[in-house]
């Protein structure tokens, strides 16, 4: 113990092994007992930590292990859970080995023993004749207040009203999850980057005013079928805090790479690293669009992304691409209603003529076909930064950037594309590339002003394949992975729409 103390008051980086043990070492792949040497920032602290639940008297161990900086766990050379009865107890320590022994102390309210002296007997009189009209009154600006501001407030801020049961997380009941950094603001919410146990994640926190986005994505990602490799990994959802302060998480694996807004900002790519983002993008897309029976985990129905755009791509370490964002998705499944559906919705720059005119069939194809329009602008936005073509590569520039600027209205957008008829231009010299020329017929194909003669999905992964072995850039062994890679999806005929 007295080690401990000497270390945790030493400070920043004397935390160097703690106690390790894991419930789930089987299905984790680890071990399940033993000591964890702690690594991270020189700057940082480290600390230990403890997780475990009380059944009755008998402890049942679930978790230790290292624990990074956070100010919950400085200066103490002990491990003390102080919360009142939480489900699961977790205590964190600053020291080697802190963690081997841990405790459960929780903090008492101090109440006053001084005993309330006697009132009068005048005083229960008058009480009992002022309640009624007091509770007149009260009734009385009650019903001014529900009358008067019963629109000011959005529903969901009312206390009374809670938002809903919490979607079941069993992983993250088990697991302390920290919140690290904050990595972006989006139209519904936060996005942090996030520590749970020894692997990072991203969180998105929503405000309960948006709890239908919440419901929404989690809905979404609740779905049979949805474990795909280029759709973004769901891990779970909770309910945090109470009252008007609830937030809702959404936990999600995390790509250090970000959005491909972001990576192509930052980056050029290759002939072979374009086809590689693009056509694992187009295939997340072509199996989020594909209604698959007979699952092992129940049927899976075509969903419609309705806000596809780079931002909401992410890169993966690897460079391969996966779907992220399913706030506006809507599945369809048969015989059921898709609820209640807005046309105009999404990003504006992304939006296809029919969108921006208001005049949507609210059938599934059509929906379908809408994502497909805004894919070929992101397959655009990834040509504009390839290397391949002999000649300059333009700055990183969002669709219709340069014809409606950073900030277009929805009458902006309206006047380009359905009016004007324009879309995002071709450099003469990238058409010169034979990859890159390819590459622009199927764009325009995706991107075409009527609905019904853009190609799928499944028929712009099967292009780009073909694109990519026709340009012999890439070995025979890559081929032949990239090839393998799809044999066992169906895809819908070359001629074909959707």
């Amino acid at each position: 113990k007295g080690a401990a103390g000497i270390s945790a008051i030493l400070g920043r980086s004397e935390t160097q092994e703690c106690a390790f043990y894991n419930v789930s070492w089987e299905k984790d792949g680890t071990n399940q007992s033993g000591i964890e040497s702690c690594y991270g920032e020189k700057d940082k602290r480290q600390h230990c930590f403890s997780t475990w639940k009380n059944h009755s008297g008998a402890i049942e161990m679930v978790k230790q292990g290292c624990w990074l900086d956070d100010v919950n766990c400085y200066d103490s050379s002990e491990c003390v859970e102080r919360k009142e009865n939480p489900d699961v107890f977790f205590c964190c320590c600053e020291g080697n080995m802190c963690n081997e022994k841990f405790h459960y102390s929780p903090e008492m309210i101090q109440t006053t023993s001084n005993p309330v002296p006697p009132k009068p007997d005048l005083f229960p009189t008058l009480l009992y004749s002022l309640i009624p009209a007091m509770a007149v009154i009260i009734l009385v600006i009650s019903f001014w207040m529900y009358h008067h501001l019963k629109l000011s407030y959005p529903p969901l801020l009312v206390p009374s009203q809670d938002p809903g049961l919490t979607p079941p997380s069993p992983l993250l009941g088990q697991k302390p999850l920290q919140l690290l950094e904050l990595k972006a603001r989006g139209r519904f919410g936060l996005v942090w980057k996030a520590q749970l146990l020894n692997e990072h994640v991203a969180v998105k926190i929503f405000p309960v005013q948006n709890k239908q986005s919440w419901q929404s994505e989690y809905e979404i990602y609740s779905l049979s079928g949805m474990k795909h490799e280029n759709i973004l990994h769901f891990i779970g959802a909770e309910k945090r805090g109470n009252g008007v302060d609830i937030e809702l998480w959404l936990i999600t694996a995390y790509h250090e790479q970000g959005s491909l807004t972001d990576f192509l900002k930052a980056n050029v790519v290759s002939w072979n690293e374009l086809c590689l983002i693009s056509q694992t993008f187009v295939r997340g897309l072509a199996y989020l669009h594909e209604d698959i029976p007979n699952l092992k985990d129940g049927h899976k129905p075509a969903v419609a992304h309705r806000d596809i755009k780079s931002k909401n791509v992410l890169v993966k370490r690897d460079l391969t691409a996966c779907i992220a964002d399913f706030g506006l998705a809507l599945k369809f499944e048969a015989g059921k209603s898709t609820g209640d559906t807005h046309g105009q919705v999404g990003t504006r720059r992304y939006m296809a003529p029919e969108v921006l005119e208001g005049a949507i069939s609210f059938q599934r194809d059509a929906f379908l076909r809408i994502d497909m329009y805004a894919a070929g602008l992101v397959l655009w936005e990834l040509a504009s930064r390839c290397t391949a073509a002999d000649g300059p590569v333009d700055e990183f520039c969002l669709p219709f950037e340069e014809e409606a600027g950073l900030h277009p209205s929805l009458e902006d957008m309206q006047d380009v594309v359905v009016h004007k008829k324009l879309r995002p231009i071709f450099r003469e010299h990238w058409l010169k590339h034979t990859g890159l020329a390819m590459l622009f017929e199927t764009i325009e194909e995706c991107w075409d002003h009527e609905a019904e003669a853009r190609l799928s999905a499944g028929c712009v992964e099967e292009r780009i394949i073909s694109m990519q072995r026709n340009t012999n850039l890439i070995a025979p062994d890559d081929m032949l992975s990239v090839v393998t890679m799809v044999t066992n999806l169906d895809f819908p005929p070359k001629e074909s729409s959707l």
